[in-house]
């Protein structure tokens, strides 16, 4: 059976968590990529208690920060403002015993030369080894964005998976409004795949929209997870609970998903 999984809300707790058991769903965490949370350990401890004070779902990951984090930044400065929000991120997942976090690539698609493209793989692989065996017990993933391509974090995948934890998160929404076709990100990086983000959107913007209320071609997500991603888990990345249910109803229709209750 998919491992999937859709963001909490807070505030319709008791509507996700009945979801969550008719489906058989983890949760992803998104409360606590802000920085005015991160700066603010009475608000983390608060948010935390909030969730186990529920009975939660065994498999659940958490949306690390991603505004303006930059690891592979030549500013020795910003280089550590961004390792502070990625430790902060990797503290609160482990504190609410989440199986891993998702950290965007936060690839700049107008700095495309050779030397920049060349750094930042240089930066990344440098930063995200540490990472990754000072954290060995989590999981950590790391999503498209802005990237034009699946090429860049191929390269970056190609040097990082001899880290048991490491693994890309392929957002194919994002991947939809790329350069490259949906199938092409599917194909090259699905051997690194170990997460999957879905939404829909109009195929201008990433409007973060009901699975089957914008233009992406639903039967190639099927298809590409199936032949390339088989086994990743996969996330709703849709807040509302509203929005959240709608989804779930076309993903079981169109049999993606399963019903257990």
């Amino acid at each position: 059976m998919k491992q999937v999984l859709i963001i909490p809300d807070r505030n319709n707790i008791k509507e996700c968590l009945e979801l969550a058991a008719k489906y058989g769903l983890g949760f992803e965490y998104n409360d606590f990529f802000m920085p005015d949370v991160l700066d603010d350990e009475k608000k983390i401890a608060k948010l935390t208690l909030e969730y186990k004070m529920q009975e939660l779902p065994f498999y659940c990951t958490l949306h690390g920060a991603f505004f303006d984090v930059i690891p592979f930044s030549m500013d020795a400065r910003i280089r550590e403002i961004a390792s502070l929000r990625i430790e902060q991120s990797i503290d609160v997942a482990k504190r609410l015993g989440a199986k891993a976090v998702v950290f965007h690539t936060n690839y700049n698609p107008f700095l495309n030369s050779e030397s920049y493209v060349a750094s930042w793989i240089e930066g990344n692989i440098a930063f995200w080894s540490g990472v990754l065996e000072k954290h060995a017990d989590i999981n950590i993933y790391l999503e498209n964005m802005f990237d034009t391509g699946p090429d860049i974090l191929e390269a970056l995948s190609e040097k990082l998976c001899k880290y048991s934890n490491y693994g890309v998160c392929l957002d194919f929404a994002h991947a939809s409004l790329s350069k490259a076709a949906p199938e092409i990100w599917a194909k090259r990086l699905g051997r690194f795949v170990k997460h999957v983000h879905i939404n829909d959107n109009d195929g201008v913007s990433d409007l973060h929209l009901a699975w089957g209320d914008g233009v992406i071609d639903r039967q190639n997500f099927y298809e590409c997870y199936e032949n390339y991603m088989k086994g990743a888990s996969v996330l709703v990345e849709t807040s509302s609970v509203e929005n959240i249910l709608k989804s779930l109803e076309v993903l079981y229709r169109e049999e993606f998903l399963e019903c257990i209750m």
